[in-house]
This record gives structure tokens, C-alpha cells and sequence, in this order.
């Protein structure tokens, strides 16, 4: 069963044929679950997260920020209304009034007035002109005649508007753009036309609706529901959608109006004391003793506000550190699952040492059981026993050192050095393994500034690419040929193996996470690889052999060609300049 609860902002029937093309992909998508879509509003929703009725959430930005607060649910996909501009960013609201009310130009002619709105905490609904009010120095229960909240659907705002129960009403953003003929019935206050989302809007805008799970829903549904997510296509299915946006803009808010999860700002707040302690300044008059309490009282407040705010920094600061332990935990896992692929043969490969060192021991036992043990004999045993042993233990040495966890760090590095270890590493693991030809065209003592476990493991999976195409062909005929060569300021290495090479369809989604063509492969590799070698200010590649120049080290055929590139000394160069060789 998948459970899915949508905000229902226009009411349960609108919100279902909004909708409808995602449900009918979902189902498309994943037929092996039932589906259940509950529409809501805020309220329903809140009470369903809260119940644990629900494995996913669909709602605006304000909603999923304090959902994320009080339950612990997490974005996993933002949407797209297709390639707009501002696609990802597309929440806002506009302030509507009647044309023929005079005086109501701006945001700031809405003192003394009656502002209607679905909800208070409606983010689009009114919570993002809150802040625009702010701005402008108004406190809409101080400053305003009233606020009439409507509740949902947000039709109910224009039925204010039009029966005259309030001087101008807060819609979400394009809402209006719907309804026919509108600029003849109403005007937009503080408007201005958004090109990008071709609608009147009167606030800023804000990252656009969250897909999020709860914290209960398994990972497996989580990862397949995200994945079809990110499939969608805007010209196919009507809408699309991309990784989740960074929603901080909307913490900021809440921070700002000092609502939702940052409620409890309100209470240290100058205005808020003066309303609370109220009393102590009429004390003041009585005396220096009722002075000095009330000073006692807000010290020991603000002494408070700035342990909480003190909190939140190492709060942030906590979750960044988070961030990045599960990056460095991500790159781990890919080093472990090239080992696991290419290591299948380990057991082999230390098999045979270690009988070797078991046929020299026992042999030394028998010459000593017949009387015919000799010091020659001792001593080509024993040196045959410490030569298996150390081949066996750099096999284990050199696997150990690509495997273990570690933060990423840099250094000068000798690349030749490097590539040398690698195709070491490659070769000690494997049976049968291709033949690597490496044609070094650098300055002897070429140095690159670089993290050599990651580069490490981008050419580990090179090779092993290469491997996997060329499994048709005969032994002698796998070969790998690597070209290490530089071209001002750069170094380029080219890894070209004599296989089949990609189709053009393959071709065009080469570095895309998820796509892959191997039936049990889960399509990070390459997609890891390009976010390592951009962090080094580099550039990867990949084309088929047979389109490329002409090129004596690397000649023309059957075949693919990755390449990535590393800065050999600091500087500024763009990755515009760069030339793929």
C-alpha cells in the first residue's frame, strides 16, 4: 500500500484533477503497490502525518518546514511545472482588490483595512504577504482593520472580496490568471508581472511543492517512489520534477514572522516582554528595588534567547557536519562496490601463494622427518616462504588501503605513481585480467594536487568498464591502453579499451545517476566519478573511439575513450577553456 496525502488547497474535486495525471503515473510507474491518495486540507494532513496514516506528503513549502520540525518527514523530489526559468521556484501569492476600490494601489494602503485570507498558517495563503507587510513595517493584528481568515477552498477569498466582507484578499500566485476575465473584475496590489511564471504576484518567490516521506516509510518505496519522480517528463506526463531544492528561504521566514518552528522566538522579543511584563513598568515608579528586578529579569531573558540561538548555530552547524559524513559514506560504499566487482577472483589469487608457502614448509618438515635437512635447503625454503608471504601480503595491503574510510584529503602527488598503484591494485585482484599499456607523455615528476584514493577510484572504474565490454572478445585481445599526456596548465588521462563501445541513446544520458545499462547495476558509477573529478576543478568525458582524431596513441576503432583532467597547479582557469585533447 502507498498512502499519499495532497494539499487540497481549491478543495477536494479541484485538487483531484490537478493531480490526476500523477496519480494515473504513479500507478503506471509502480504497479506492484495499491495506491491511496488522501486530499486535505492543512489541517487533514497535519492529523494524518500525525497518525502515521500516510507514507508520503505532497504540500507547500511552509507546511512540509514545520511538518519537518514536529515529525521528522524529508524531501526526496521538488516540483517542476516543465523549463520555465523559475520553475523550481514558483510560490508566492498576489493581493487582490476590486477594481473600482479606490485607494488601494499598494501593499502599504492596506492599513486600516480588512485583509481576508484561508488560513494563518497558509503559506502561499498568507503567511508569504506577512512577510512582505513586515518589510514594510506593519503588523497585520496591529495595523490592519481586521484579518478574516475564509478557510479552504481559497474560492471563499474572492466570495469575501465580491460580497464586500473585505477590502482586498490573499490568493496563491496564478490563481487569478485562471479565473475568466479577472482583470476586469480585480487589480493585484504591489504587482508586478513574473515573466517566468507569466502570472501577477505581489510577494517574493518560493521553492516550489515538496514530495516528502515520513519518517516510518521503508526506504525501498522511498527510493523506487523518488526515482519515478525524477523520471517524470514535463511534455509526456504534464509535469516533472527535479532534487529536492534547499528549502532555507522558508526557515527564514518562520524565522523573521517568529512562527512555526521559531514560535518560541516570540516570547524573547522586546515587544513581546513589554506586553508580558507590562507591569513592571508601573512598578518603576515605586522605587529603585522594582527597577532593579525588572533589570534582573530581562538580563536573565536575553541571557536565555542567546543559549536557544547559540543552540540553533550548533544545531546547523551539527547538520552540516552530517552532510558531509554522508557524502564521505556515499564515496566509501562505491569503493566498496568496484572492490566487490572487481575482486571476485581474490580468493584465487591468495590461494596460490599461500600453497606455495604450505609446499615449502612441509617440505622442510619431510627433509627434517629423513635426516637430509640442509642449511642451502633451510635458506632457499625460507626466502621462497618470505617471497609468497609478501606478495600475498601486498595483495592484502593494497586492497586494504582502496577500501578503508577515511575524509577526503589532498595532496601533492606524483600522477605517474598513482596510475602505476592502480593498475596494480587492478591486476593483483583478477585471474584473467586485460592488458594495460600505460604511454606517459608528461614531465618526469609531473604533480597534480589531488585526493589519490578518489582518482583512485575513478580509474578503477574505468578499468573495470573496460573489462565489462570487452568480456566478448578473445584473452589477447583485451587490452587497455591509458595515455597520460599535458596541455597547458592540464593533464589529461585517457582510458580506451577495444569493445563494442555505446549506442547514441546510451551515449546522451552517459554521466545521468540511476541510468545504466547493465542489468544489475544501479547506474552511480560514473555519475559518482564526474562529482569527483569536478571537485578536483576538472573536467570527465566519455565518446566512442571511432569518431575521434586521429591519434597514434590512441588510434581510431571499436571502442570507448573516457578522459578527465586535473589542474597541475593552482589557478584560476575556467572549465570553458578546457580542452578535451
Amino acid at each position: 500500500m502507498l498512502r499519499l496525502g495532497i494539499l487540497a488547497y481549491m478543495g477536494e474535486e479541484p485538487a483531484s484533477e490537478e493531480w490526476r495525471d500523477l496519480q494515473r503515473y504513479l500507478e503506471d510507474a509502480l504497479p506492484q503497490y495499491r495506491h491511496e491518495i488522501l486530499y486535505g486540507d492543512l489541517d487533514t494532513l497535519r492529523g494524518a502525518v500525525a497518525d502515521g496514516r500516510l507514507d508520503f506528503v505532497l504540500t507547500n513549502p511552509g507546511q512540509y518546514v514545520e511538518l519537518e520540525a514536529d515529525h521528522g518527514i524529508g524531501r526526496i523530489a521538488t516540483l517542476e511545472h516543465g523549463h520555465l526559468p523559475a520553475s523550481n521556484i514558483a510560490v508566492g501569492a498576489a493581493v487582490v482588490a476590486l477594481r473600482d476600490r479606490r485607494g488601494l494601489e499598494t501593499l502599504d494602503d492596506l492599513r486600516g483595512r480588512v485583509l481576508a485570507a484561508t488560513a494563518e498558517d497558509a503559506f502561499g495563503g498568507y503567511q508569504t504577504v506577512w512577510r512582505e507587510l513586515a518589510d514594510l513595517g506593519m503588523e497585520p493584528s496591529r495595523d490592519l482593520d481586521a484579518l478574516k481568515f475564509t478557510g479552504f477552498p481559497m474560492q471563499k477569498v474572492l466570495d469575501a472580496l465580491n460580497e464586500g466582507q473585505a477590502d482586498a484578499g490573499v490568493v496563491r500566485a496564478c490563481l487569478m490568471e485562471n479565473q475568466p476575465d479577472w482583470q476586469t473584475r480585480y487589480k493585484v496590489l504591489s504587482g508586478r508581472y513574473e515573466p517566468a511564471l507569466g502570472c501577477m504576484i505581489s510577494t517574493r518567490l518560493y521553492p516550489n511543492w515538496p514530495f516528502a516521506s515520513l519518517r516510518d516509510t521503508p526506504p525501498t518505496m522511498a527510493r523506487q517512489v523518488a526515482i519515478a519522480l525524477l523520471r517524470m517528463d514535463a511534455d509526456t506526463h504534464g509535469m516533472s520534477w527535479g532534487v529536492p531544492a534547499d528549502y532555507q528561504v522558508v526557515h527564514d521566514v518562520f524565522r523573521e514572522l517568529q512562527i512555526g518552528p521559531y514560535a518560541y522566538l516570540r516570547g524573547t522579543t522586546l515587544s513581546g516582554l513589554v506586553r508580558q511584563y507590562w507591569q513592571f513598568g508601573m512598578l518603576l515608579l515605586l522605587g529603585l528595588f522594582f527597577w532593579g528586578l525588572y533589570t534582573a529579569r530581562t538580563e536573565y531573558l536575553v541571557r536565555t534567547r542567546t543559549a536557544a540561538l547559540e543552540q540553533a548555530l550548533r544545531d546547523r552547524e551539527a547538520l552540516e557536519q552530517r552532510m558531509r559524513a554522508g557524502q564521505e559514506q556515499a564515496d566509501h560504499l562505491a569503493r566498496l562496490s568496484v572492490l566487490g566487482e572487481i575482486s571476485s577472483t581474490l580468493a584465487h589469487e591468495l590461494s596460490q601463494p599461500l600453497a606455495g608457502v604450505s609446499n615449502y614448509a612441509q617440505s622442510l618438515l619431510r627433509r627434517l622427518e629423513n635426516g637430509r635437512l640442509t642449511d642451502d635447503a633451510v635458506r632457499e625454503a625460507s626466502t621462497s616462504i618470505v617471497t609468497l608471504s609478501d606478495s600475498a601480503a601486498g595483495i592484502l595491503k593494497r586492497i586494504k588501503g582502496f577500501a578503508r574510510k577515511r575524509p577526503g584529503m589532498r595532496d601533492w602527488l606524483v600522477l605517474r605513481h598513482l596510475v602505476d598503484e592502480t593498475v596494480a591494485l587492478f591486476q593483483g585482484m583478477q585471474v584473467q585480467v586485460p592488458g594495460i599499456q600505460v604511454v606517459d607523455k608528461l614531465a618526469p615528476g609531473s604533480k597534480v594536487k589531488a585526493d589519490a584514493l578518489q582518482i583512485q577510484q575513478v580509474l578503477l572504474n574505468f578499468f573495470k568498464n573496460a573489462q565489462d565490454a570487452m568480456r566478448a572478445l578473445p584473452p589477447d585481445q583485451q587490452r587497455i591502453t591509458l595515455v597520460l599526456r599535458q596541455e597547458q596548465g592540464w593533464v589529461w588521462l585517457h582510458v580506451r579499451d577495444f569493445g563494442t563501445g555505446m549506442e547514441d541513446a546510451a551515449l546522451a544520458h552517459l554521466f545521468e545517476p540511476f541510468y545504466t545499462t547493465r542489468e544489475d547495476g544501479l547506474g552511480l558509477g560514473l555519475s559518482i566519478c564526474k562529482g569527483i573529478v569536478e571537485a578536483h576543478g576538472g573536467q570527465l568525458l566519455g565518446s566512442r573511439a571511432d569518431r575521434e582524431p586521429t591519434d597514434a596513441d590512441l588510434p581510431r576503432g571499436p571502442g570507448m575513450i573516457f578522459s578527465l583532467s586535473l589542474p597541475l597547479h593552482e589557478h584560476d582557469a575556467k572549465l570553458g577553456h578546457l580542452s578535451a585533447g
